[in-house]
């Protein structure tokens, strides 16, 4: 039996679908989510066989919410849509498949089936990247009882603590569902320890330390700091010989 998760900022379509999935007999419902960033969080969460993610929705569209994922242990992805040009202009040749709303129950059976058999023979695809915008131009957070939208261009860095990764802007700091290795692979963070990511624009000043240590001064005199490791290749990075 697989597993799937539904993502759908209506709930009547999010019910609809999760009924329609169990009546195919192949598929059991694991959980639903309201937009892509509590998605995100399931979906890191349950490890999902499969996600059936709406397009359109407030904040981080579904095509968004893709670009967050990691390729390597991404699920497979069906698109849920009500708007046929996205479907046919879009992702007819790179999505596992498109299913138009309102969900039809034999078309929905004709995917499963054959998400049911891929899965038995292989690991999951890794097509769907391609579609995926490859850099992010905002990062979902979680604040308190809020959900924050933070553009990359505002952020100065990103460290991982026992609480998870945290994401600070130029005014204020926030929790993300997204690991510092797709901060560093899809947006302008850059490695600079193990456990931080920092904005080359938001950097102020470098304190050179002793055994070829360092530490960052962002804009806001926030403390990042600098293994001997990648010392080198900030230097690089901001033009110094």
């Amino acid at each position: 039996m697989l597993t799937a998760l539904v993502i759908d900022d209506e709930q009547f379509a999010r019910e609809e679908l999760a009924e329609l999935l169990e009546e195919t007999g192949y598929v059991t419902v694991i959980g639903e989510a309201p937009n892509a960033i509590i998605g995100l969080k399931k979906i890191n969460e349950l490890k999902p066989d499969i996600v059936f993610v709406d397009i359109q929705m407030p904040q981080v569209t579904g095509i968004e919410l893709l670009s967050m994922l990691d390729p390597e242990t991404m699920p497979y992805v069906v698109f849920v849509t009500a708007y046929d040009h996205y479907a046919i202009q879009a992702f007819e040749e790179n999505a596992f498949d498109y299913l138009l709303k309102p969900v039809n129950p034999s078309r929905l059976t004709k995917t499963v089936s054959r998400l049911h058999k891929v899965i038995q023979q292989s690991t999951p695809q890794q097509a769907i990247s391609a579609i995926a915008p490859k850099k992010l131009d905002q990062i979902p957070c979680i604040g308190h009882n809020r959900i924050v939208i933070l553009t990359t261009d505002t952020v100065e860095c990103a460290y991982s603590d026992i609480s998870g990764v945290q994401v600070r802007s130029n005014n204020q700091t926030a929790s993300t569902q997204l690991t510092l290795k797709t901060l560093e692979e899809k947006t302008p963070l850059v490695r600079c320890h193990r456990q931080y990511l920092v904005n080359i624009k938001m950097i102020s000043e470098i304190k050179l330390l002793e055994n070829g240590l360092a530490e960052i001064i962002t804009k806001t005199g926030y403390e990042v700091p600098v293994s001997r490791r990648y010392l080198s290749v900030l230097k690089k990075l901001l033009g110094i010989l």
